[in-house]
């Protein structure tokens, strides 16, 4: 599947590439410990907002640039960007790292990436930390999530830049170029967060710096999601993290992944929306370093 090359040290920190059928897939190692292969979100946006440092306290940090991002390469087929194809890439970098068994951390779209994984590849994980991430998509999932994002410039009726977040949001979700799409983003990142504005100093850079790369036109997935009556089938220990406040992946479809694992745990972060790791950085590390114990 990918060309593997050990001659080098392929946990040394820092930057690595390898190819899988001639595409360019590259990830970055950080910290020490058991391995850690973290996949963000999206798809596409750049893995940078999903770095942990307090985590590369506790494990060897893999964050995989996922294909289409970054300076991973890119597909020739727009129909290819699909979660099996996502899927088929974190498998080429776990066999590509030689650790027998990896912990997995998916944040949002990243978990569901990493739930097909652990149902394809249960011998190759020790853990699994499904964050901010749901175990199905569909009318009803993204019916509560447009409704979050309708009610929210009623909730901050004091600030004038949280009118523009809906449209921005759409802006985002049907760009077809990066550009767009990282734009739209960035103005609409407030809505991800529990209470942004009071604390818009401290997230501010995280805003500026989201940058996405757009699916080429037609790359939607055509798939349904939906995973719910094969989790039992995953039996490695598990937590799965939620954000009190997330609008899109928030507690109720938390709970449904928590009800279907054999052993998991759940953990709402009460101050959180979507980005648990920036909002209550010493809660989330706690979650998922309670894996290690398990």
């Amino acid at each position: 599947m990918g060309s593997t090359s050990h001659d080098v040290d392929v946990l040394a920190p820092g930057t690595h590439e390898f190819t899988i059928g001639g595409v360019a897939q590259v990830y970055h190692v950080a910290g020490a410990g058991p391995v850690c292969v973290v996949h963000s979100g999206g798809p596409g946006i750049e893995w940078a907002y999903l770095r942990m440092p307090s985590l590369e306290e506790h494990f060897t940090m893999v964050y995989v640039e996922p294909v289409g991002t970054g300076a991973s390469g890119r597909l020739e087929n727009a129909a290819d960007y699909r979660l099996d194809t996502y899927v088929r890439f974190l498998h080429a970098v776990v066999d590509h790292l030689g650790t027998p068994r990896v912990y997995l951390l998916g944040h949002s779209h990243g978990g569901f990436v990493v739930q097909r994984y652990a149902l394809a590849h249960p011998d190759r994980i020790a853990g699994l930390a499904l964050y901010d991430t749901s175990p199905v998509t569909g009318a009803e999932f993204w019916a509560e999530a447009m409704a979050g994002l309708t009610a929210y410039p009623q909730r901050h009726p004091d600030r004038p830049e949280a009118a523009a977040i809906p449209a921005a949001f759409q802006q985002a979700v049907t760009a077809t170029d990066d550009e767009s799409l990282s734009a739209g983003l960035r103005t609409a990142l407030p809505v991800y967060f529990a209470d942004f504005w009071g604390h818009q100093a401290e997230f501010a850079p995280l805003q500026a710096a989201v940058r996405a790369w757009a699916a080429p036109a037609g790359a939607q997935d055509p798939t349904p999601f939906d995973v719910r009556s094969d989790l039992g089938e995953i039996t490695v220990p598990a937590v799965v993290i939620v954000g009190a406040h997330d609008f899109i992946c928030g507690p109720r479809w938390a709970e449904q992944l928590h009800a279907g694992l054999k052993d998991s745990r759940l953990v709402v972060l009460e101050h959180s929306g979507h980005f648990g790791h920036v909002e209550q950085t010493a809660e989330f590390t706690e979650a998922v370093v309670e894996l290690l114990r398990r």
